[in-house]
């Protein structure tokens, strides 16, 4: 029977490489044409991935886990079994001879959209020798917007397909040899020159986590672990508690429940020893991996007058109650507040040259942990929030995280973080996609006002913003950090003791 070769699919402009996180299909399963038969991720999303044909499986070439170049090879798939229909387009058919009289000419990968360097051939409409007319639909491809069947510039016969489906192609490629009557001076127009397709072969090592596939996940509580931050090399390590992983078992696994096993040594020698990386560990460091392949940073720093803050602060101190608001507390409402005026710092970008904005920031806040852990605080809305159920939510919220509950999603577009405590004036905070930015609050000093013309010192704070430069540049977010400061220095305009 017939095999081919299907291949790691491009898609997205610009990927290099995806995992396979799972494979949805054992050998010698059937599958037909467009179900899904196993899930790669990129660093945009984890999606499944559909068989081009109807066919059986014949043997994996990776294992789950295992990092792969997009065209590399991953699985072998049979298309001459019983109910599978698309054994003719699986290989390229034997070259038709070209008539008497006519000549052959070469059809190549078109440009459809401005920005596009390459292309997934997804499937044969028609064999070798099959007679085609004009505008007829004759392949499909798929980029990195949609799939879409391309049609023949020409009437006539096809000669021989030059590549298979599956195969990722350069815009300009050369696809198909036709045969058309008399002479033809111009095929289809592309705005890329033509090139081979590269045949990339996997570099990433085996990597498996317990048996390498994990069936027990569905897809409402992959979504759901997703929604909590988790990524899926993450999720892979989640314990389930039943028979499948269930939300519980993923709110468990995300406030450190004392059922989940601690990290325990595995190397020894007389030089060093091993350790399991820590789970908040682990996903923090899935977030930031994937905030370094995305996030064009940029940085500024500004010193603000901290005086007015401190002065608030010891006028609730000394009105006794319950009500005792930290300095910070303050200052993130300051901050919650510019974002009604800069809706880029509510916003995220959504796939390729996609804006998503939100009518209300879901503001993130740092929260350390004993032993270095790292977890997200979330205030919903908190522009939204008069100063009371601000700080009652800060609180609330904050509270959750030093219980080790983290509260990260998709949604949180701004984050802070305050190094006061830690002697720390400036830093270069990290940009965590989907957030946009993160703002830093240093540790007040007594520093020159620059103000007054007298030498005069006043109490300052240095206050900083990494900002992912794809979407705000510096000017927006320099008025947005300097609006922070301006809601600061006047925080009586907002809090009132």
């Amino acid at each position: 029977m017939p095999e081919t070769f299907l291949k790691i699919p491009q898609i997205g402009e610009g990927l290099q490489e995806a995992r396979l996180v799972a494979v949805l299909k054992s050998p010698g399963d059937n599958v037909k044409r467009d179900e899904p038969i196993y899930q790669i991720e990129t660093d945009k999303a984890v999606m499944d991935v559909e068989s081009p044909f109807d066919g059986t499986i014949v043997k994996w070439l990776a294992e789950p886990d295992t990092v792969l170049k997009i065209g590399a090879d991953v699985l072998v798939l049979e298309t001459g079994s019983a109910g599978a229909q698309a054994a003719a387009q699986t290989k390229a058919p034997e070259p038709v001879t070209a008539a008497q009289g006519a000549s052959v000419i070469t059809l190549k990968i078109p440009q459809i959209g401005e920005g596009l360097q390459e292309a997934r051939l997804v499937a044969f409409l028609k064999n070798a020798g099959d007679t085609v007319q004009r505008d007829e639909a004759i392949y499909q491809m798929e980029t990195d917007k949609a799939v879409m069947d391309v049609e023949s510039p020409y009437a006539g016969k096809i000669v021989r397909w030059l590549a298979e489906p599956d195969t990722v192609l350069a815009i300009g490629a050369d696809l198909v040899e036709l045969e058309v009557a008399g002479q033809v001076s111009t095929v289809a127009v592309v705005s890329a020159p033509a090139s081979s397709p590269a045949q990339i072969q996997s570099s990433g090592a085996a990597n498996r986590l317990g048996s390498g596939r994990r069936r027990d996940v569905s897809p409402r509580v992959r979504a759901y672990a997703r929604s909590r931050g988790l990524s899926n090399d993450v999720i892979e390590t989640v314990p389930a508690t039943g028979t499948k992983l269930s939300e519980s078992d993923i709110d468990a696994f995300m406030s450190g429940s004392p059922s989940i096993p601690a990290a325990t040594a595995v190397t020894k020698n007389e030089n060093y020893s091993e350790l399991p990386m820590g789970q908040k560990q682990r996903l923090l460091m899935s977030r930031l991996t994937r905030g370094s392949q995305l996030v064009v940073p940029g940085t500024m720093t500004v010193a603000m007058d901290w005086g007015p803050i401190e002065a608030l602060r010891a006028e609730f101190k000394a009105s006794g109650g319950d009500f005792q608001p930290s300095v910070f507390t303050m200052f993130a409402y300051a901050a919650a507040k510019a974002t009604a005026n800069h809706p880029m710092f509510r916003s995220t970008i959504v796939g390729e040259g996609v804006v998503r904005t939100y009518h209300h920031v879901n503001m993130g806040i740092a929260v350390t942990l004993p032993g270095d852990d790292l977890v997200v605080a979330v205030v919903e809305r908190a522009d939204s929030l008069d100063w009371k159920e601000f700080a009652a939510a800060c609180r609330e919220r904050i509270d959750l995280a030093r219980g080790g509950r983290d509260q990260a999603n998709e949604s949180v577009t701004l984050s802070l973080t305050n190094m006061q405590a830690f002697g720390i004036r400036d830093a270069v905070a990290v940009v965590v996609p989907p957030g946009i930015a993160t703002v830093f609050l240093g540790e007040p000093y007594n520093g020159l006002d620059p103000r007054s013309k007298d030498v005069k010192l006043v109490r300052c704070a240095n206050l900083g913003i990494t900002f992912d430069h794809r979407l705000v540049n510096g000017v927006g977010a320099a008025n947005f950090q300097n609006e922070i400061k301006s809601n600061v220095e006047n925080i009586r305009e907002f809090i009132k003791p």
